[in-house]
């Protein structure tokens, strides 16, 4: 058994290899620095008097695949692989060079972008959560008030997406990041296979 499934593996790793897009990570412009932990990747600029960096997480960032009716009629032979795009969560930090306190701004890609059509363009991202944080300390307390933006006033929102908009992170970068999380996670997703076919063969 163990040595079918090592042999599948092999077969598997040869087709991801095939479609792999990239063989190094994309850029993002702008003039970010990358930081890749694992999963975890770090995007760093620096402006006027400010930090920002921008963290997400590639594990549990593919949405769950919708099967296309129109796709069950089809012969199998003539079924495209859907393209799997990552679309993580990422944080925002604005840290100002002359304060303790970091601007924390959790980001998200809408689940939905079926709807918007009619609608003048949209943003690739949204907002959900807004709280100040000290600076330098990784644990973030519960208890500093945190703005949830579901029952946000519009102007305010607006304002909060130009102030991210102003230090580069706008829509032309959420989509350069959706990039770069999805070649992370392919890339990730390769070594993992591989690993997993070291570890079967393991006597």
């Amino acid at each position: 058994g163990d040595k079918a499934f090592a042999q599948f593996l092999s077969d598997e790793i040869q087709e991801e290899r095939k479609i792999q897009k990239h063989k190094s990570l994309p850029k993002v412009s702008g003039g970010w620095k990358l930081e890749v932990h694992g999963t975890e990747a770090k995007l760093v600029r620096k402006i006027a008097g400010e930090k920002i960096t921008v963290t997400f997480n590639i594990n549990n960032s593919i949405p769950p695949s919708v099967e296309d009716e129109t796709q069950e009629e089809q012969k199998p032979d003539e079924q495209e692989e859907p393209d799997i795009t990552s679309t993580p969560n990422f944080v925002v930090e604005v840290i100002k060079d002359d304060t303790n306190q970091t601007l924390v701004l959790d980001c998200h890609y809408p689940e939905d972008e079926v709807g918007h059509e009619g609608e003048e363009e949209s943003d690739v991202f949204t907002i959900r959560e807004v709280s100040f944080q000290p600076t330098g300390e990784s644990d973030w307390k519960d208890t500093n008030y945190t703005l949830n933006t579901d029952s946000l006033d519009w102007a305010l929102y607006d304002h909060l997406m130009d102030f991210l908009a102003d230090r580069g992170v706008d829509n032309m970068f959420a989509d350069e990041l959706i990039e770069l999380s999805t070649a992370l996670e392919h890339q990730e997703y390769i070594k993992f296979l591989e690993d997993l076919k070291s570890f079967v063969k393991c006597q």
